[in-house]
């Protein structure tokens, strides 16, 4: 029997099995202790090591096609794979957004020739994509961008100005959503395009954290030159498949614990912290707050295997995602805030080598930048209410309005 035909037989406990041994061989080579000291630089290159030899274990982008790159396999497995690769700090972080959001849209919008030459090399760490959504006028409202494509000929020039834009700096090519009718109401005036970052005309500038991390830019567009073939979905259907990028957004958010340490990481610190002279763990409010925790996550995870089957059987992501990216972002925070509380004046300390998936402090201070990626928390309550529970929209005076008209 071929390991194709092995894989597909056995059971999810095997599956889990040879996929912990498999990262567990990884460890030396990619976990914490290697990237200790590395540069950005120095760490990317480690990582597109790690994607090619994931790629060829079939681990990376587990449920697209052996023949992209992919592993072939099912929601379930890649949940399961999740959550085990999550316990390692290996550097996946570069190529989250392109494996999350842009090879499957472009999979889904892009003809079959793009899809099959640029997808594979996503996929394998090769190259790296990035979502050129929010402006400095259009964040939370993302139908009030005012980033412009005019025709020209058989293609577009775009002009204008993107900001929020993770690992630009480094990325190959990008999907872009852009105004090409401004005389038409806001939401029915974008087109969505996929562009390669290296064109004449694009410029990108670092923005810097306060935690420190460069992942984030702003990009800026002078008269970039993009062909009509470029373009996915129809023109001035633009919102549309943005709106179906960020529900897919939603559902890639790390489980657990929204990229920061599991709540096991917390229970031990719990355990190893003191209140009143007993072990943490033993308050009842600790336990309080961590129990509620785990029973929240696994009602969320419930939701996420529902949503993500659905998507498996050619469904659109749906606005459930909603629900699970915006309490996963706010019980991080609450639980970093817990256990800096825990680590007493240790909690005021920001380790110069932290991560912010391993270190509780790291976590507290990144995950402001979480609840504002992929929609902020007053969005995502809009969605929610209009989507899921069925009430009546925000009163918008400027829905019917020519975007050209909107003072």
């Amino acid at each position: 029997m071929n390991d194709m035909s092995t894989q597909a037989n056995e059971s999810l406990g095997d599956y889990v099995a040879r996929a912990r041994a498999w990262l567990d061989a990884m460890e030396p080579r990619f976990g914490h202790e290697a990237r200790k000291g590395l540069t950005v630089d120095q760490d990317l290159a480690l990582a597109r090591e790690y994607q090619r030899l994931k790629s060829e274990a079939g681990y990376a982008c587990i449920t697209l096609p052996r023949a992209l790159g992919g592993g072939g396999g099912s929601e379930i497995q890649k949940i399961l794979f999740g959550q085990e690769e999550f316990k390692h700090d290996f550097p996946t972080t570069y190529f989250t957004v392109s494996q999350g959001m842009p090879i499957p849209m472009l999979l889904r919008y892009a003809d079959k020739e793009t899809s099959q030459r640029l997808a594979p090399p996503a996929i394998r760490g090769e190259t790296i994509w990035c979502q050129l959504f929010s402006e400095p006028s259009a964040g939370s409202d993302l139908a009030a961008v005012r980033t412009r494509a005019t025709r020209d000929g058989d293609g577009w020039r775009i002009d204008g100005q993107k900001l929020w834009t993770t690992w630009a700096q480094y990325a190959d090519y990008a999907i872009a959503v852009v105004r090409t009718d401004p005389t038409v109401p806001k939401h029915a005036g974008l087109t969505f395009f996929w562009l390669d970052m290296k064109s004449p005309g694009i410029t990108v500038k670092p923005v810097r954290k306060l935690a420190g991390e460069s992942e984030i830019n702003e990009v800026f567009f002078d008269n970039v030159y993009v062909p009509d073939s470029q373009r996915m979905g129809d023109v001035g259907a633009g919102f549309r498949v943005a709106i179906e990028t960020l529900m897919i957004e939603r559902y890639s958010v790390a489980d657990d614990a929204c990229g920061g340490p599991t709540l096991n990481e917390f229970a031990k610190l719990a355990a190893n912290s003191r209140i009143n002279g007993r072990a943490a763990i033993d308050d009842g409010q600790v336990r309080r707050a961590l129990a509620e925790a785990i029973v929240e996550r696994q009602g969320l995870r419930s939701i996420h295997r529902r949503a993500l089957s659905a998507i498996a059987e050619g469904k659109e992501p749906g606005p459930e995602g909603s629900i699970r990216k915006l309490r996963l972002a706010r019980r991080r925070q609450a639980m970093g805030e817990l256990a800096m509380d825990l680590m007493g004046a240790e909690g005021m300390l920001l380790e110069p080598e932290g991560t912010s998936t391993l270190d509780h402090v790291w976590s507290w201070m990144d995950v402001p930048g979480a609840r504002i990626a992929g929609g902020t928390d007053e969005i995502l309550r809009n969605t929610i209410a209009e989507k899921v529970l069925g009430l009546p929209q925000d009163y918008r005076p400027d829905k019917k309005v020519p975007f050209n008209q909107i003072g």
